[in-house]
């Protein structure tokens, strides 16, 4: 694709043909002109779309699946949100859960215990059942209750980073929820607990997803990893934002990237 003033220097081109940053937005039930809209503006700065927790089981199939063509139509990975799997788990459904997800045209699939508790076993057996029968899997660390999250210590979190990489997951999701507040990295305003931050990505930040909502966020993990850092749970009217975060082409990050 041409841009508009390809002349200027930016810290990132990206387009589907150039290594940068994965960027994973959160659809909460946007429908067909709002995703043809988006796709017009900013698809090519999308890599995966999140259709939030359980949303998709309350629209029709028919809906989900052209959405779902929509995105992969440019490049993106759609997949349902970790809640809705972990409700089909919790009702001993995951294979009937798998083969929906197929008919319905997912290109993904999130495995994450945040709502429930799922052992290391089974979540290494769902890992690799999702893998086999050929999605493209994103797990995801963190908890949603944030007293509960607070729990996890950085030890745990980052073992199952680990074994979630090692059993085949393609990435890992740090948990932020939403509001990006008071749970995982973050605290009660937002900030990144740097020390915590430093424990996850000691072994790198390649395959990890920083959940980063808030604007602030986005910056401050831009800054300290580079353009190329993955982030998630972006909304959609802040994918353009994110973009020109990315690029240099923002106040915060202008000359920074």
């Amino acid at each position: 694709m041409k841009h508009a003033f390809e002349f200027i220097d930016r810290g990132d081109t990206k387009n589907k043909n150039v290594s940068a940053g994965k960027t994973m937005m959160l659809d909460k039930g946007l429908g067909l002109k709002a995703v043809d809209d988006l796709l017009v503006t900013a698809g090519e700065y999308i890599d995966f779309v999140k259709l939030g927790w359980g949303t998709a089981a309350t629209m029709s199939d028919e809906l989900i699946m052209v959405k779902n063509q929509k995105y992969a139509d440019h490049g993106i990975i759609p997949y349902p949100g970790g809640t809705l799997l972990e409700v089909a788990v919790l009702q001993g459904k995951y294979k009937e859960y798998l083969s929906e997800a197929q008919r319905l045209g997912f290109k993904g699939i999130e495995v994450s215990d945040g709502s429930t508790q799922i052992n290391v076993e089974k979540r290494e057996q769902l890992i690799k059942e999702a893998r086999e029968a050929g999605f493209f899997v994103i797990s995801e660390v963190g908890k949603k209750d944030q007293n509960l999250d607070h729990q996890l210590a950085i030890a745990e979190r980052v073992a199952l980073i680990n074994e979630d990489l090692a059993n085949g997951a393609h990435f890992v999701i740090i948990e932020a929820r939403e509001a990006g507040k008071n749970i995982g990295i973050y605290d009660e305003d937002g900030n990144i607990i740097t020390d915590e931050l430093d424990a996850l990505a000691a072994n790198g930040t390649e395959q990890l997803i920083f959940e980063a909502p808030l604007k602030k966020q986005q910056v401050n993990l831009i800054l300290r990893y580079g353009k190329d850092v993955n982030l998630g749970n972006i909304a959609f009217d802040e994918i353009t934002s994110l973009a020109t975060l990315r690029q240099g082409l923002r106040g915060d990050t202008v000359n920074k990237v």
